[in-house]
């Protein structure tokens, strides 16, 4: 029996965002949910081929997956922003080749990443000296470093847990991330801390970090999703832990 329908709008969320994930991340959909519920927005997510281990030499090999990795998000729906969700990828393929990647499959949209959006994280929050902790052997450790350097961050102090692993990466305990922060943070010159890395989890200890700092604490998922979220017009706290989205900085993307 054929049965009869009607078509509506279809998705008529207030804003929609697309994000690329890495295939071996485990983190970072889980604390992207939290944050962005109760806001007015769809997520779509596409998988990219990532290697267990993160070196230089794996991840520059992303940047030849990227297009496909986004035109396997919806080509019929209208995105309010992209995002490749790899901090360390970002460093070695570059945030501009990111976005040239993304707009062979979606020109125009608004695409951003973790070191982009940190850099604007650390400017709307008006931090200029910053503690850098991730999880990543020296090589893409040091290379992230001197990145952030270049856009005008003073690194004033840095940490490592030195794996190269994403499956132990994902498996640090949130405990252990959070004395390491505590570590870093506590330096009288630092402004604010960075824990760079998607797959870290950082959501349940974030706000707690800063009660004890008294100083933001930013992660690679908090910096993405508030830029997205503010790169498609969508302002407000939400469930999100932390300073940065504690009051609206819309106006330091200007």
């Amino acid at each position: 029996m054929k049965l009869d329908f009607t078509l509506d709008q279809g998705n008529e969320a207030k804003a929609c965002l697309g994000l690329i994930v890495l295939q071996a991340d485990e983190t970072l959909e889980n604390e992207f949910r939290h944050a962005i519920r109760g806001f007015d927005v769809s997520l779509f997510h596409s998988r990219i081929p990532s290697h267990p281990s993160v070196t230089k030499d794996t991840l520059i090999k992303m940047a030849e997956d990227m297009p496909t990795a986004a035109g396997l998000l919806p080509q019929s729906t209208r995105f309010d922003a992209m995002a490749y969700a790899c901090t360390s990828g970002t460093t070695i393929i570059g945030p501009a080749q990111v976005a040239a990647k993304i707009h062979t499959q979606h020109p125009g949209v608004p695409v951003t990443e973790p070191i982009t959006a940190v850099v604007a994280a650390c400017r709307a929050l008006q931090i200029k000296k910053l503690g850098f902790l991730t999880p990543y052997v020296p090589e893409v450790s040091n290379a992230m470093r001197t990145l952030l350097e270049e856009y005008g961050l003073e690194i004033t102090n840095f940490g490592s847990f030195e794996q190269a692993q994403e499956k132990v990466v994902s498996k640090i305990a949130e405990v252990s991330t959070l004395d390491a922060i505590v570590r870093l943070g506590e330096k009288s010159e630092c402004e604010g801390v960075f824990v760079s890395c998607t797959n870290l989890r950082t959501f349940g200890i974030l706000e707690e970090a800063e009660q004890i700092l008294g100083k933001p604490v930013l992660s690679s998922n908090l910096a993405l999703v508030w830029h997205m979220l503010r790169l498609a017009g969508i302002n407000g706290q939400g469930t999100a832990p932390g300073k940065l989205f504690a009051k609206d900085l819309s106006s330091a993307l200007e």
